[in-house]
């Protein structure tokens, strides 16, 4: 018995494929931004933050990190319709994202500020800058850069788990992949084509975080 592999059949429908990829670096670059800047806000009321808040940011944390994301993700799209606030599949993709990644992201960041040296703090402090000032500018960077690489490998686990948003009919590259398959029944070469696909594309955007992060986050290179 041989096995007959059409890649072409799969290949000749590249806009869909390429629409899917769109869709996935647009998920990923906004869920990114977002979702790191509310990691660091959390990691700052955690460890700086009022005391009445810790607890709220805390129950967040581990309900996140403890659930799985296809159920954020259907909770959100599925279960909000029922308190009267419906969301579309792509907002609701975005919103999971933001939320999952701010969750792993949030005890990222704060072990990395954990590790700052208390004489960091004191220098800031005898220059009478701020506690705010004390952590953009003293504390928040260096952590940063201690931490980078645990960050980068947590976006891209959110960017490959963008695959489920495809249950909900966002259409990111595992939903091209199905669709594609539904159409000429070509459902192993399909998927070979998008798992080659998501390979690329963790490659390229661990490398252009890693880019990123040397030149704008800490402000010059390590090393």
């Amino acid at each position: 018995m041989s096995i007959e592999l059409d890649f072409a059949s799969v290949l000749s429908q590249w806009p869909l494929l390429l629409k899917g990829v769109a869709w996935t670096l647009g998920l990923t670059a906004v869920s990114a931004v977002l979702g790191v800047l509310l990691g660091i806000a959390c990691a700052w009321v955690r460890t700086e933050g009022p005391v009445w808040s810790r607890p709220a940011v805390a129950a967040y944390v581990e309900l996140i990190r403890n659930t799985p994301f296809i159920i954020q993700l259907f909770f959100i799209f599925f279960g909000l319709p029922a308190l009267g606030l419906r969301l579309g599949p792509e907002w609701s993709s975005v919103i999971a994202m933001v939320i999952n990644l701010g969750a792993y992201s949030a005890e990222i960041v704060r072990a990395g500020i954990q590790a700052t040296p208390i004489g960091q703090i004191e220098a800031a402090v005898s220059l009478a800058l701020t506690r705010v000032q004390t952590f953009i500018w003293v504390v928040l960077p260096p952590a940063l850069q201690r931490i980078w690489p645990a960050l980068v490998s947590q976006i891209i686990i959110v960017m490959l788990g963008s695959a489920v948003c495809g249950q909900i009919s966002t259409e990111e590259l595992s939903f091209a992949a199905n669709l594609i398959q539904s159409r000429n029944f070509r459902a192993f070469e399909a998927f070979i084509v998008a798992t080659v696909i998501y390979l690329g594309l963790s490659m390229a955007t661990r490398a252009a975080l890693n880019w990123l992060g040397e030149r704008l986050v800490f402000g010059r290179r390590r090393g």
